[in-house]
């Protein structure tokens, strides 16, 4: 048995795997057997740009932060995990005395360690340490693959959950049909939505997407030659609303928008879409600078909210709703691969799909020495 062997990015589209030291673990800490890792969007977008916004990979640094595994020791002061236990990983420690961390928002802190967000490393290894208050024991109904994905299952969560507030009944428009959009729908049919409409430009998506959680589906039209993103995005949400009913008032109207695409006519079209009074979510990560309908925004008087990562309690609602049955994330895993087999992974993930032509919803890579078919 290797070391600690670990899956780096050393720079822009340059990867290898590497030995690394077993970390050392702190008194209030965990060593993580690190089993079951998701690729995202962010890793691979590490890999082709080497940054993303102001984080920018200046050194080498392990990829991968939506894992599971099994605890292999445990720090002294710790005393709600033992040693064998199957968890799920919250990949981001905060400082946990800032204004921020001390009224509940500890996403937002300035000084937050994120696995795989430079400088900092990810999970893609054998091991990774992390505070034990991080580890969220899986129900025995659970598989540690279901753990790996409670990561991005907390993204849905907290935009729905935390920050729109979402009630039962409510009526929700989802923008991206990628894993995070897909499970933004999940979410709201568990919240009880009455209504969950899709929308993506891609008909293999919006088909899975009905069959998966949305009520209804939405593909827009294209881009009219000299027509204005503007524009485009004013007559996209009429014709929206036409063919799906949607008014912009009342029980007809739609309470939360989220954008999970990034896309500057889907956030456009969004605000146009979302009702008098309503919920604007913006989860997706696209160009750092768009234009948007402000007078549109202000006169309707929409709460337009940004959503990052996670908060308290998000991954315990995550687990709550998978046990229950209330969510289903084994139809969002589409391909499955070994440590070794990392490198396709990411080419696959990229790609969007697989040398036979699979779709990629989400792809799992499992850790050193474990098999893609063993999920428990």
């Amino acid at each position: 048995m290797s070391n600690n062997p670990s899956f780096v990015l050393r720079k822009i589209e340059d990867v290898a795997y590497e030995e690394r030291p077993i970390p050392d673990i702190k008194d209030d800490e965990v060593l993580i057997t690190v089993k079951k890792t998701g690729i995202c969007g962010s890793d691979v977008h590490y890999l082709v740009h080497g940054r993303i916004g102001d984080f920018i990979v200046e050194n080498p640094m392990v990829l991968g932060h939506e894992s599971a595994g099994i605890v292999h020791k445990v720090g002294s002061k710790v005393k709600h995990l033992k040693v064998g236990d199957r968890v799920a990983m919250e990949p981001g420690a905060t400082c946990r005395v800032c204004d921020d961390c001390k009224r509940g928002r500890y996403e937002l802190c300035p000084d937050i360690v994120f696995a795989a967000t430079p400088p900092y490393d990810g999970t893609l290894a054998r091991y990774y340490p992390i505070p034990a208050d991080l580890c969220y024991k899986l129900p025995d109904n659970l598989t540690l693959e279901d753990g790996a994905m409670m990561e991005p299952l907390s993204v849905a969560i907290h935009a729905l959950a935390n920050i729109a507030g979402l009630r039962a009944s409510q009526s929700v428009v989802v923008f991206g049909a990628g894993p995070v959009g897909l499970l933004c729908m999940a979410v709201a049919r568990a919240l009880g939505a009455s209504r969950v409409v899709a929308v993506d430009i891609v008909p293999s998506r919006l088909e899975f997407a009905r069959t998966y959680a949305a009520t209804e589906t939405y593909a827009p039209p294209k881009l009219e030659q000299n027509e204005t993103r503007l524009a485009y995005s004013a007559r996209n949400a009429a014709t929206m609303a036409a063919q799906l009913g949607i008014e912009e008032r009342g029980p007809s109207g739609i309470d939360v928008v989220v954008d999970a695409s990034g896309a500057e006519v889907s956030i456009q079209t969004g605000i146009h879409i979302v009702k008098h009074g309503g919920t604007f979510i913006q989860l997706g990560m696209g160009q750092p600078e768009i234009t948007i309908p402000i007078t549109t925004l202000l006169v309707k008087e929409v709460n337009f909210k940004g959503s990052f990562r996670y908060g308290p309690g998000d991954y315990k609602l995550a687990i709550a709703l998978v046990s229950q049955g209330k969510i289903d994330l084994k139809p969002l895993v589409t391909h499955r691969f070994s440590f070794d087999q990392a490198i396709q992974a990411f080419q696959t993930t990229r790609a969007g799909k697989s040398e036979d032509g699979k779709p990629v919803i989400k792809a799992v890579i499992s850790g050193p020495d474990v098999s893609p078919d063993d999920l428990s």
